[in-house]
């Protein structure tokens, strides 16, 4: 399996969610199923198949930290400290056709949402194509509307 490198504050971050998945969200819903139970009939009990629902979700998530956790390598300071774009990184780009400025903060995928409109996954087209240039390197990019290039003016 590829590894996946992370700060040391990302990997606290993902291992204390895990720990509260295990602990609470895992614990509370054995309770919320086992007093559904208790109300009878569970052929037609709305409350013990969201019960049961909400479980499963817990369980993958659980699953799916994990699978992430077993794979997590911590990023050195020598891997962070090079003055290139790694995870973790967030990186001012200057479009060279439009002049505009955009700001992305490399993520690992497990970290990725796609709400979280300033972060990119480190393996997406983009993040891929990121890592390891430095301040003033030129990045082409294909995207699926073209391709699009880059000046990198800032990484912090």
């Amino acid at each position: 399996m590829k590894p996946l490198y992370l700060t040391k504050e990302q990997l606290e971050k993902l291992q204390t969610e895990l720990h509260h998945l295990k602990r609470n969200e895992r614990t509370k819903v054995i309770k919320e199923i086992a007093e559904a139970r208790e109300k009878g009939d569970l052929s037609e009990n709305a409350e013990y198949d969201a019960a049961k629902e909400k479980q499963l979700l817990i369980e993958r998530k659980i699953a799916r930290l994990e699978e992430t956790l077993s794979r997590a390598r911590i990023l050195s300071a020598e891997m962070m400290g090079t003055g290139q774009v790694h995870v973790g990184s967030r990186v001012v780009l200057v479009d060279l056709h439009t002049e505009e400025e955009t700001v992305y903060e490399l993520v690992p995928t497990a970290e990725f949402h796609s709400y979280d409109l300033d972060a990119i996954s480190i393996d997406s087209p983009v993040g891929k194509a990121l890592v390891g240039k430095a301040v003033d390197d030129i990045v082409s990019i294909r995207v699926p509307a073209g391709e699009i290039t880059y000046r990198v003016k800032k990484i912090s």
